[in-house]
């Protein structure tokens, strides 16, 4: 059989390339029934989440380990799920602080394919190793594919590069665990089957919100246990334009009650680090003795200002 019948016959076998018997006659609906079947089969996406919580728990706890170590959270993937990785990595330095080679994501195909598909990039297994090979992974890291399918050859050749180099691998699919073909068990295994898409095999639908959704979980979840988080705020963020300069002001003043003119006065003291500024208005302390008191509580405020109530 040659490999592009077995391709084929792989493919037959799939959730995500099966007809879905809810949509059969979508070609034929008007606006407002094609955005009625579409939100009926995304509001099946949460609960099928939902039953993997324990498996993103695990991989959230991996990441936020292989961070608080100086490693990296590395996502990979092609087409829709290699941007989705890439959109997670990028949005991480803006919201938390976080600098750009923490939290990194790799697309079959490079940065073109960000922007226009490099469809044959995602059938090389080798391309996937090359690229965990140039960024040295190391057991330090954590390594998590992306792949609605299961198959994809690029994501695969990734995660078993990274854990021959030792890394702690994740997979994200949607389809049963068992459709999954690598050399070594990941270890974590995020199968979230979503079931038959809107439009036959289009996974840039139900598919890539799964992944979203898990994607969203693991890097914040990863964040919060860092300390980039105090009550449900974002502390940590970087002030790259005026909305989050604004925003970082408002922070300050919603947890401090100072005014306008005393939020941005702290907020200039500080250096611009909000989660300094913050420490220094509530605490009443020097930007020196904030950063050593964060530092001592390993950048969490809640723990630095129970610190002083004990004092």
């Amino acid at each position: 059989m040659s490999d592009s019948q077995k391709l084929y016959d792989q493919l037959k076998k799939l959730e995500t390339e099966q007809r879905n018997p809810e949509t059969l006659h979508i070609d034929l609906a008007d606006p407002g029934e094609i955005v009625r079947l579409m939100n009926e089969q995304d509001k099946k996406v949460a609960e099928y989440v939902s039953a993997r919580k324990d498996q993103i728990a695990m991989a959230v706890d991996f990441a936020h380990k292989a961070l608080a170590k100086g490693g990296r959270l590395i996502y990979t993937g092609a087409g829709t799920s290699g941007r989705l990785g890439v959109l997670d990595a990028a949005e991480c330095p803006p919201t938390f602080g976080t600098h750009p080679d923490q939290v990194i994501g790799l697309i079959a195909g490079g940065r073109e394919a960000m922007f226009v598909a490099q469809e044959g990039s995602e059938d090389l297994p080798e391309h996937g190793e090359r690229d965990i090979a140039e960024l040295n992974v190391s057991d330090k890291d954590v390594v998590c594919g992306l792949a609605a399918s299961g198959r994809t050859p690029y994501v695969l050749g990734t995660l078993d590069e990274a854990k021959r180099r030792g890394a702690r691998t994740v997979m994200v699919c949607c389809v049963v665990a068992d459709r999954v073909k690598l050399e070594k068990e990941p270890d974590v295994m995020i199968d979230v089957p979503v079931g038959p898409e809107v439009i036959m095999g289009s996974t840039r639908l139900k598919s890539a919100t799964a992944q979203k959704m898990v994607c969203n979980m693991i890097s914040t979840g990863a964040m919060i246990r860092l300390g980039k988080v105090y009550e449900n705020v974002m502390v940590d963020l970087m002030l790259t334009n005026k909305k989050l300069v604004e925003r970082s002001r408002r922070i300050i003043s919603m947890f401090t009650d100072a005014g306008y003119e005393e939020s941005s006065r702290l907020l200039k003291e500080s250096g611009g680090k909000v989660k300094i500024a913050l420490l220094m208005g509530l605490a009443k302390v020097s930007r020196e003795e904030a950063e050593k008191k964060l530092e001592d509580h390993n950048g969490f405020i809640r723990a630095a200002l129970q610190s002083y109530e004990k004092d």
